[in-house]
């Protein structure tokens, strides 16, 4: 008989330092000492995360919802706007918290399958002929420097110096494929 209340007594003993260090949000309690991370802190490998929302130019969307993209790309880091998307958590994965949610730090930019090296390429060997702005997108200019053979070589050397310097990119604003 005593040992059934000291018995007892332990159960409650733990269950209560349990909820002394828990904090209750929502539904489910956070203990901080379980395996449970909260949702928020999981790693991107267990995340399934929206594309970058196209507000297209209309910053008053962006404050009235807090997120989304009002210009994709960018040629250096500050000028990459950053923005938040919608994230869930894949099947399977145990954590604590909502298991859909915004996350930050997701950089609006766009690939559409243009190599930088590859553009380079084709611009030094066949750049005469208008290959590295049809490969761009450019059509109306390359048939324009296809008639004219790269503009008697000069129109070919000042595109080759516009895409060195990062002047001359893709017509639909995508950024450069990041790996050959």
């Amino acid at each position: 008989m005593n040992f059934n209340y000291i018995s007892i007594g332990f159960i409650y003993f733990v269950l209560l330092k349990q909820r002394e260090y828990s904090v209750v949000s929502g539904e489910e309690e956070y203990l901080p000492h379980s395996p449970k991370v909260p949702c928020e802190n999981l790693p991107l490998e267990f995340l399934s995360c929206d594309e970058p929302l196209d507000l297209e130019g209309n910053t008053t969307a962006k404050e009235i919802l807090g997120y989304g993209c009002t210009k994709f790309g960018g040629q250096r880091y500050e000028d990459v706007e950053q923005t938040r998307v919608n994230c869930t958590v894949l099947h399977g994965i145990e954590c604590y918290g909502n298991k859909s949610f915004l996350k930050d730090g997701f950089p609006c930019v766009r690939y559409t399958g243009h190599y930088f090296t590859t553009t380079l390429l084709y611009s030094v060997l066949l750049g005469f002929l208008g290959m590295d702005r049809f490969c761009l997108g450019h059509t109306g200019t390359a048939v324009g420097k296809l008639l004219t053979l790269g503009g008697v070589g000069i129109w070919w050397i000042v595109d080759i110096v516009l895409l060195v310097t990062g002047n001359l990119v893709p017509e639909d604003g995508s950024n450069w494929m990041p790996y050959v």
